[in-house]
């Protein structure tokens, strides 16, 4: 054989190994992954399942993966882990340290699970970083302050767990959206939100105190806020229900005993859905809800209101659905309720109220006993 031929397959082979090499994920990728299934008991996983074909015989990824990595991963065209999406095969572990190592991580999604023990300090380690998903495991502890690094992230959900605190340096995360902490253990006041924040779940927790008007400071663009199922008391103020871009809230099930409704700057407002069941709101009936041009679902159940309904509540045409049963009101409710062709479903019922007709859904449940009522309005009960 010629050298010229020789030279040919030796240059010919050198780019083949060359080429080979660079189509494998860096070391620090199989070593995360590898850390990653050590830290899931065996016992767990089981073989059909994305961690069951994970076995590192191959690269994870290489493509197509026929046999080995058949799931659970995503690659990037330079061959690096973008996204860990687990399959909810009931996987029970902690999450290793080093997680960080995949420093190409987009998303991290090990949802539906039996994940427990700390959420890892490492994972500030992510730039990339944009959605984090851990909902419905058993992480417990407090969210590492070292996390309110992640510029990129846009999705927490750390809901179903057993998060007992927050960092107090929350509002770093300058990117994020998305804030899931519902059915933990958080305790104490919100801490301050990240500016950019648009929708905010915490419900189902013991968060107790007042609203703090530092925590939702400068959230011009939050929409949704659920806190339901707390210990939230005291006076809900004017201010949050003039944050700009509101659109849903629910505090049904906590402590609060007032609520203040300012009908300036509600002319703009996009508050669509508000409930407040099951409160220990007192006082009359805030009638500046009927001022917000949008608002079409009301519900002030099982509270201590009192005195009459006003009218502006029946003349609101945008108005679908209103739940105002429970309460202490009285009088004669207003008689637009019963004269709309579209009408307004919800409840009137178990009050003090007087000629609500038995033939409309919303006086179906009856009214207090008479005794009660009178009890309520400082009156005597009949004998």
């Amino acid at each position: 054989m010629s050298k010229s031929i020789t030279s040919v397959f030796f240059f010919f082979f050198l780019f083949l190994c060359l080429s080979s090499v660079q189509s494998l994920p860096p070391s620090s990728d199989i070593i995360a992954l590898q850390a990653f299934k050590a830290a899931i008991k065996p016992s767990s996983i089981p073989s059909y399942s994305c961690l069951g074909s994970w076995n590192f015989s191959s690269d994870p990824c290489s493509v197509p993966r026929v046999t080995h990595f058949t799931c659970g991963l995503s690659c990037s065209s330079g061959n690096r882990v973008t996204e860990l999406t687990l399959d909810p095969a009931g996987y029970s572990g902690t999450l290793t340290p080093l997680i960080s190592k995949l420093t190409q991580l987009v998303t991290l999604d090990l949802q539906n699970n039996n994940f427990y023990g700390p959420i890892p300090a490492s994972l500030s380690s992510l730039p990339n970083l944009k959605n984090l998903v851990l909902r419905l495991n058993s992480f417990s502890g407090s969210v590492p302050p070292s996390l309110t690094s992640l510029k990129s992230l846009l999705s927490l959900d750390l809901s179903h767990n057993s998060i007992s605190g927050l960092p107090n340096s929350m509002n770093q995360l300058t990117s994020l959206r998305r804030l899931d902490l519902s059915y933990n253990k958080l305790t104490g006041s919100l801490p301050k939100l990240p500016p950019n924040l648009i929708e905010l779940a915490a419900k189902a927790n013991s968060l107790s105190g007042s609203l703090l008007k530092l925590s939702f400071d400068g959230l011009k663009q939050l929409e949704v806020v659920e806190l339901s199922e707390n210990l939230l008391s005291g006076t809900i103020e004017a201010w949050f229900f003039q944050l700009p871009s509101l659109q849903q809230v629910d505090m049904a099930n906590n402590g609060f005993t007032r609520v203040e409704i300012s009908r300036t700057g509600n002319l703009n407002s996009d508050l669509v859905a508000v409930d407040l069941g099951f409160n220990k709101i007192e006082g009359y009936l805030p009638v500046n809800f009927a001022f917000f041009p949008r608002l079409s679902s009301l519900s002030l159940s099982y509270n201590r209101f009192r005195g009459p309904i006003p009218w502006q509540y029946s003349k609101k045409v945008t108005l679908k659905r209103l739940y105002l049963d429970g309460n202490f009101l009285n009088g004669s409710p207003p008689a637009g309720f019963f004269g709309r062709q579209t009408g307004v479903t919800g409840s009137l019922g178990d009050n003090c109220l007087q000629k609500c007709p038995t033939s409309s859904q919303l006086c179906l449940k009856s009214q207090k006993p008479t005794s009660i009522c009178q009890q309520a309005y400082g009156g005597k009960p009949k004998s």
